[in-house]
């Protein structure tokens, strides 16, 4: 089956070897998979469900956060991945694994971020921010979409070259607040540029370091064009309700 110039199929099944493509297929299709799974079980937790196993908990009342679980999945498949020849179906097993790892993971983002139970806080949401964003740009490189135009040929001094621009646009991007975007512009450098000219986010670090003083009107500015009020946010935050559940204190 064709997807954006690649068989997946015959990346899949074919040959012993360990195809890009294919394994970049089966890591998103675990990885969100797992993400879903486990989110749902948290909510069933959380509504105390009878019949749904509870909390993983020792008997001295420790609880294992299943990002334990997650980071252990990705350090195995990692280093079985890496430190190993893998012929079919060993390298399978082990994107799953590192799929499956990655959602574990990514679902308790905003636990390691803070190293503070936070999951159904409002921080919690930036858990769905995570997951969301890995997602996009697994999809972008499953797509066959390659960052920084690195499938394009040319001179080594022109693929530095727009390697340290889209780099440059990235990075503004994500410190003006737009990690979405800013994930896109790593792989279409033309969405940095936008993002790097238009305003920042007013809680963003580019805003805390450049609209002062003589460019408070620009905070201002920013305030009005992000606003938590306004459609696109409201939105936003319902599409994180819809995929995580609603934060503590939520209706």
């Amino acid at each position: 089956m064709p997807l954006g110039g690649i068989d997946l199929t015959a990346d899949l099944l074919g040959s012993g070897r360990e195809p890009s493509e294919g394994g970049a297929f089966l890591v998103l299709l675990a990885f969100l998979i797992s993400f879903v799974f486990i989110r749902t079980s948290a909510r069933m937790i959380r509504a105390q469900v009878s019949w749904w196993p509870g909390n993983v908990t020792t008997d001295s009342g420790l609880h294992i956060h299943h990002l334990v679980w997650g980071i252990s999945l990705l350090l195995v498949s990692g280093f079985l991945a890496f430190a190993t020849d893998l012929e079919s179906p060993w390298w399978q097993i082990s994107a799953v694994g590192f799929g499956i790892g990655a959602g574990l993971t990514l679902d308790e983002f905003a636990l390691w971020l803070r190293l503070e139970d936070v999951y159904w806080s409002e921080q919690g949401r930036q858990s769905i921010d995570a997951v969301i964003m890995a997602a996009l740009l697994a999809g972008l490189v499953v797509l066959g979409v390659r960052p920084f135009g690195l499938d394009d040929p040319g001179s080594v001094i022109g693929t530095i070259a727009i390697v340290t621009l889209s780099l440059l646009l990235a990075s503004i991007t994500f410190l003006k607040g737009k990690m979405l975007l800013g994930v896109v512009a790593i792989f279409i450098p033309l969405v940095g540029l936008v993002s790097a000219i238009r305003l920042g986010k007013p809680g963003s670090a580019w805003a805390h370091r450049f609209y002062r003083g003589p460019r408070e009107g620009k905070l201002a500015r920013a305030r009005g064009r992000f606003a938590p009020d306004r459609r696109s946010a409201v939105l936003g935050r319902r599409v994180q309700d819809l995929i995580g559940g609603s934060p503590s204190g939520d209706s």
